[in-house]
């Protein structure tokens, strides 16, 4: 669509609603949602926001990496160029005045596309798969805590309050009651996601208490990416609006379940054929090797599927740890395996990938997990055999840190190759800027159980 069609689009879309002002947004590493604000009618009269692309390389404290990690930074700080893609307009339908929110992407002035933004990202996976005819679809499943409002960082999190004036105080998985405990907040969260055409699926609980799951319906990447972003943006705002937080982090509570992100990915070819499928129904080649490279590539990639240093604590084996996977094993209809099979017809085979967790960059887990299955399916990597039972007799088969993480990335040069070695390199510099900075701070543990002790 050329710049007049654009124009154009935007004009009926502001006048149909009413539009007086417009949030111009880009996602940075983290997944948060930065940009600028401005009067709609600058905005259709060729008002293009620009934003200096250090963005890109800030820690989630909003610090950045020293200058020896990120030596081929251009210290310049140059402008980039918010371009919106049509596709990604949205209301902002709790704002008092008409308000269009709109995903951006980046570019240079010279016209080039900004390499560290995480959307041009997932982009440039697609674009390899489109070359080959393939077009991935995925349906994300997102989990998430509702919590009393706390603003002191040193006191743990708690389950709100719901209808019936009390906490949860045990597990109750897939429980209608105790989503109906938040019918207000939810009946909400549906109103906004409806008003932003946002697909989602279903609702349910999960395992913790206060946790959620809401799983979005199958479709294009980059697309479903968006619809994330938005979201979370929406039920936090949502959460607020009724007295309390909508957390993401991977590990609120320590003695509750982590959240994640799940994702089931399917490869369709041109005629809309499930390659995934062999005549008979049954996986084919293409598949295994889909899930050969999702096994040899993803212990790398999990500074993408898990980019905290909290993320970690959701991989740990325990009682309240939930179905978190500890591996890359493969199964059919298996919870135990960081790659699930669902049964399902021949036209639905698709795996899902259990390892991302609620707290990573969405546009990310999604290019990372692409990119695997990817590799794997050029270089024809073999599957092990499918797992048959539990899978956690073998421990563990990933990073147990971020640390360790970062290094396994560093070490894995197809995977900078097609992310983009740019990209790599930054995303490495800034998680290695977070956790020296978290290595910093003394918990409450080390002064309990040090501070007299030792």
């Amino acid at each position: 669509m050329n710049n007049r069609q654009t124009h154009s689009a935007f004009t009926d879309w502001f006048q149909q609603r009413g539009i007086t002002e417009v949030e111009c947004l880009v996602s940075d590493l983290t997944g948060i949602l930065k940009g600028k604000i401005m009067p709609a009618a600058k905005y259709l009269n060729g008002g293009r926001p620009r934003l200096p692309d250090s963005i890109f390389i800030q820690t989630v404290t909003g610090g950045y990496p020293d200058d020896d990690d990120i030596q081929f930074w251009n210290p310049a700080e140059r402008d980039m160029v918010l371009v919106p893609d049509t596709n990604a307009i949205f209301l902002v339908p709790w704002a008092e005045d008409h308000t269009a929110q709109i995903i951006h992407d980046c570019f240079y002035l010279t016209g080039e596309p900004v390499e560290l933004a995480p959307r041009y990202v997932l982009k440039r996976i697609l674009a390899l798969y489109e070359a080959r005819g393939w077009k991935p679809v995925v349906a994300p499943e997102v989990e998430f805590y509702l919590v009393k409002t706390n603003t002191d960082p040193d006191y743990p999190l708690e389950p709100p309050i719901g209808r019936t004036g009390r906490q949860e105080s045990s597990r109750q998985s897939f429980s209608i009651d105790a989503v109906n405990e938040f019918d207000p907040l939810f009946e909400d969260m549906y109103d906004y996601c409806d008003a932003m055409h946002l697909d989602l699926d279903t609702l349910i609980h999960e395992e913790g208490a206060g946790q959620m799951e809401v799983n979005f319906q199958h479709g294009d990447p980059l697309a479903l990416a968006d619809q994330v972003v938005m979201f979370k943006r929406t039920l936090r705002e949502t959460a607020l609006r009724h007295g309390m937080y909508a957390t993401f982090m991977s590990k609120p509570m320590a003695n509750q379940p982590g959240s994640s992100m799940h994702l089931h990915q399917s490869l369709l070819n041109s005629e809309g054929h499930n390659l995934f499928s062999d005549e008979k129904g049954e996986p084919s080649q293409q598949f295994l090797h889909f899930i050969g490279g999702l096994q040899h590539y993803l212990p790398s990639a999990m500074p993408l599927m898990a980019p905290n240093i909290n993320s970690y604590r959701r991989f740990v084996r325990t009682d309240t740890s939930g179905s978190a996977p500890i591996n890359v094993e493969w199964g059919v209809d298996n919870r135990t395996v960081g790659l699930r099979v669902p049964v399902s017809a021949p036209q639905s085979m698709r795996v899902e990938n259990r390892l991302g967790g609620a707290d990573a960059n969405p546009y990310l887990v999604m290019a990372a997990s692409l990119a695997c299955g990817y590799l794997g399916m050029i270089d024809e990597l073999e599957a092990r055999p499918a797992t048959i039972g539990p899978a956690w007799a073998d421990g563990s088969k990933l990073p147990r840190d971020i640390g360790g993480a970062l290094d396994k990335m560093k070490d894995c040069q197809p995977l900078a190759d097609i992310l983009g070695e740019r990209f790599t390199h930054s995303y490495l510099a800034v998680k290695r800027a977070e956790h020296r900075e978290y290595f910093q701070v003394i918990s409450s543990w080390e002064r309990e159980h040090l501070l007299l002790r030792v």
